[in-house]
């Protein structure tokens, strides 16, 4: 079996600039895709803080772009999703469509998923007024009126920084109280932009091309009312995509990648890139660049495992 120098798995801004960085040092890297790929860029519209692209540009374009650079310089792709790692041999082994591949190098970019309300109408709208990202999307409702769903620090976090460009922000939260921490609660409690509704969960999201409302209902006494709204951020969490790495990796109480010096892990050839192991950043180009900094460290790592082998001649 042909052992491979490198195995990536995972195919948003992460595991391609991995691709970018490691196929032109010659290695041909493997892609393990998914059959989903892409990362959260290919449910974003316009990204306009992408480095490169003044006029902004749609996310799966970028997805697109950095696909075609790195096939350029000779990356495959394995349109599948992982079932399996075993990081306890050299070669390591990495399974994904029924088939076992051998590498000597492996970067883990497999990203985070949003959380959704899991409303039929949330999907119609995701791009069109849905965004599971404040940070990111908060500049294309400047003067517009939003809601926020969620209770913990995500939703705090989102609601103050949303003020910076919506005319009025209201946090809906489905229990009593907040579970965010008290000094991010109070800070939105005291916002006299922001408004506050407990009890309170979105039944639907209204609109034709676009959001222009929600239908809410108080879930203390069964009561709906309809709420005209521009825009609906979902900030109830992400989830880590390391189903198939449990007892494989460290990691914690969460389920993210714990990390040494950002990319490390505590096996010697093993990277970690991306939303899989950040869940402070969670933006494209700090994706990209952790990608960067793997395909590095395995350039590094390479060039010593080939010098030993040379060494033990």
């Amino acid at each position: 079996m042909m052992v491979e120098k490198v195995v990536i798995v995972g195919s948003g801004p992460a595991g391609l600039s991995a691709a970018i960085y490691t196929a032109r040092e010659g290695y041909a890297p493997l892609v393990i895709a998914g059959t989903t790929g892409g990362g959260q860029l290919e449910l974003t519209t316009v990204v306009e803080n992408m480095p490169g692209f003044p006029d902004g540009v749609d996310g799966p374009e970028v997805i697109k772009l950095m696909r075609k650079q790195a096939e350029k310089f000779g990356t495959r792709f394995l349109v599948e999703d992982l079932t399996g790692v075993d990081f306890g041999t050299r070669p390591f082994k990495v399974t994904a469509g029924g088939k076992t591949y051998e590498t000597d190098s492996v970067i883990i970019a497999t990203g985070a998923s949003a959380k959704w309300l899991g409303i039929e109408s949330e999907k119609r709208f995701i791009g069109k007024g849905v965004s599971s990202c404040g940070t990111c999307d908060g500049p294309f409702f400047k003067n517009k009126n939003v809601i926020v769903v969620g209770g913990g620090d995500t939703a705090m976090e989102d609601s103050l920084f949303l003020t910076n460009f919506a005319s009025s922000v209201t946090v809906v939260h489905r229990r009593d109280q907040f579970r965010a921490s008290k000094i991010m609660a109070d800070r939105v409690m005291n916002n006299k932009k922001i408004k506050v509704m407990f009890n309170t969960t979105i039944d639907e999201i209204l609109g034709g091309d676009k959001v222009t409302g929600v239908r809410l209902k108080n879930v203390a006494t069964g009561q709906a009312t309809e709420m005209p709204i521009d825009g609906v951020f979902v900030a109830i969490g992400y989830t880590p995509n390391t189903q198939m790495l449990k007892g494989k990796l460290k990691l914690d109480e969460q389920g993210y990648i714990v990390t040494n010096d950002e990319v490390k892990t505590d096996i010697d050839g093993v990277y970690i890139a991306g939303d899989v192991a950040d869940k402070f950043y969670r933006q494209a180009a700090t994706a990209s660049a952790s990608g960067v900094k793997c395909a590095l460290h395995v350039r590094e790592y390479l060039s010593n495992l080939s010098y030993e082998k040379e060494r033990k001649k």
